[in-house]
C-alpha cells in the first residue's frame, strides 16, 4: 500500500525525522490558511498523488503551466497557484498519459537548499535483508543516475541478525560527504529511518531529496513510502491512510474480494491459481509472441463467487482481447472454477476468445461441466498448448 508524501512525513516525524513545517489542503481558501501558518516568506506548493516526477509533470488542462511542485513567494501566490492545481489532471512520467487528478496538495515551508542527496531503503530479494540505497544526485530520477552515472549509487544491506549499527551510518554519511555535525545528524535520520522501516512493515521508503540547509540542518524534503499489505493487520493507523481514489478501480475491486490483480499492458487477460503459476503463464504468452492483460491470482480457496468476480474484472478491461484460464487444482478444485467461469459468462456478454487449461484436483468433473454447457470456448491440454491457442485466436481476430 502508498501513501501520499504529507502521510510518509508524518509516519516518519514520530521517529524524530525532521521534516519541514507543513499543512494538506483541499481547496485555495485553506491553502492560503495554511500559508499563513508558516513562516515563509518561501512557501512551495505540491500536488499529492501517488506517482513520483510531479515537479516535471505537466498539467493536461495547462500544459505550458508549471509542474506540480511550485515554489511561490507570498501567500497571495499560494492561493492562485492551489486554484490552478486543485481538480486538474498531472501527467508525469510515472501516471502515463492518462495522468491523475489532484484532489489535495501539501502547502510546507521553503527550505534553503545548500544540497541535495538521494537515500531509501527497501528489500533486497537477493540476500533477504534490509538495503539502503544512497546518492550524492538528489532530486534526480534514481533510474537516471544508476544508468548513466552508475558510481555514483551507494547500497548497503543490514544483516538482520545484528541490525543496523554506527558503522552504517558513518559509511553512508562519508560516502555521501556530510562532515561535522551534519554528519551526526545523518547518522541519527539513518538509525530512525531503520526503525520505522521494520516498525511499520515498510517495503520502501524513499526521501529524494534530503537536503543539507545553509545553515547546516539535514531535512527530508520528500518522502515516498509503501507498506507490505499483508502486514496491514498490524497496523491500522497507517491501514487508514489508504486513500482509495488514487487506486485503480479493478485494483480496488479485486482486494474487496481479496483477490491479487495487476493491470497490465497487454492483451491476453489471465485467470490462474497460484503467484508462480501466474508469473510462468505470463511468461509463456510472451514467449509465443502477445503481452498479458493483467496478473491474477484467485488464490487455493477461491469459492465460485470468487471466481465469477475475477473474471467480470479481467472483462471490465477494455484492452482484453481474449482470456486464458489456467488452473492447477490443489487445493483449488478444478470444479468450482468451471462454476465460476459458467456463471460469469452468463453474467457477462463474452464476446473475447477463452480458452481454458484444467488439470489438477476434480479436474475430469471441471471438464464435464464445462463441456455440457453452452459457452463457446476452447481447451487446451497443457500450459504451452493454451498458449498457444489464445494467441492465435486473437490474432485471427485481427484484434
Amino acid at each position: 500500500m502508498d501513501i501520499h508524501e504529507y502521510q510518509g512525513k508524518e509516519v516518519l516525524a514520530k521517529y524524530g525525522i525532521p521534516v519541514p513545517q507543513g499543512f494538506v489542503v483541499f481547496t485555495a481558501e485553506e491553502a492560503e490558511e495554511a500559508a499563513k501558518k508558516l513562516p515563509g516568506p518561501v512557501y512551495v506548493v505540491k500536488s499529492q498523488i501517488h506517482a513520483g516526477g510531479r515537479g516535471k509533470g505537466k498539467f493536461k488542462e495547462s500544459p505550458d503551466a508549471p509542474g506540480g511542485v511550485r515554489v511561490v513567494k507570498s501567500i497571495e501566490e499560494v492561493k492562485e497557484n492551489a486554484a490552478q492545481m486543485l481538480g486538474k489532471t498531472l501527467v508525469t512520467i510515472q501516471t502515463g498519459d492518462e495522468g491523475k487528478q489532484v484532489n489535495r496538495l501539501y502547502i510546507e515551508d521553503g527550505s534553503d537548499i545548500k544540497k541535495e542527496y538521494y537515500l531509501s531503503l527497501l528489500v533486497d530479494r537477493d540476500t533477504s535483508r534490509v538495503s539502503f540505497v544512497a546518492s550524492t544526485e538528489g532530486g534526480m530520477n534514481i533510474e537516471d543516475v544508476a544508468h548513466d552515472t552508475p558510481e555514483k549509487i551507494i547500497t548497503m544491506d543490514v544483516d538482520p541478525a545484528s541490525g543496523i549499527s554506527g558503522f552504517h551510518a558513518r559509511k553512508l554519511g562519508y560516502a555521501l560527504g556530510f562532515e561535522g555535525d551534519a554528519l551526526k545528524q545523518f547518522g541519527k535520520i539513518v538509525f530512525a529511518l531503520y526503525e520505522a522501516f521494520l516498525d511499520t512493515d515498510s517495503t520502501q521508503i524513499e526521501i529524494n531529496p534530503l537536503v543539507l540547509t545553509s545553515s547546516g540542518d539535514v531535512v527530508v524534503l520528500d518522502a515516498k513510502c509503501g507498506f507490505d499489505d499483508n502486514a496491514l493487520f498490524r497496523h491500522k493507523d497507517i491501514e487508514e491512510l489508504r486513500d482509495e481514489s488514487e487506486e485503480d478501480p479493478a485494483e480496488k475491486r479485486a482486494k474487496d474480494w481479496e483477490l491479487s490483480y495487476v493491470k497490465m499492458d497487454g492483451s491476453i487477460g489471465c485467470m490462474v491459481n497460484g503467484a508462480g503459476l501466474a508469473m510462468a503463464t505470463m511468461d509463456i504468452i510472451k514467449l509465443k509472441g502477445s503481452f498479458p492483460a493483467n496478473f491474477l491470482d484467485v488464490g487455493g480457496g477461491a469459492t465460485k463467487e470468487r471466481v465469477t468476480e475475477a473474471f467480470k474484472i479481467i472483462l471490465s478491461d477494455e484492452n482484453v482481447k481474449g482470456i486464458l484460464v489456467n488452473i492447477f487444482g490443489g487445493i483449488m478444485r478444478c470444479d468450482i472454477i468451471a462454476e465460476g467461469i459458467i456463471a460469469a459468462a452468463k453474467e457477462v456478454s463474452l464476446s473475447v476468445p477463452l480458452v481454458v487449461r484444467l488439470e489438477g484436483t476434480n479436474v475430469d468433473l471441471g471438464k464435464e461441466i464445462l463441456g455440457n454447457s453452452d459457452i463457446d470456448l476452447i481447451a487446451a491440454d497443457n500450459l504451452e498448448d493454451a498458449a498457444e491457442k489464445i494467441v492465435d485466436a486473437v490474432r485471427k481476430r485481427g484484434d
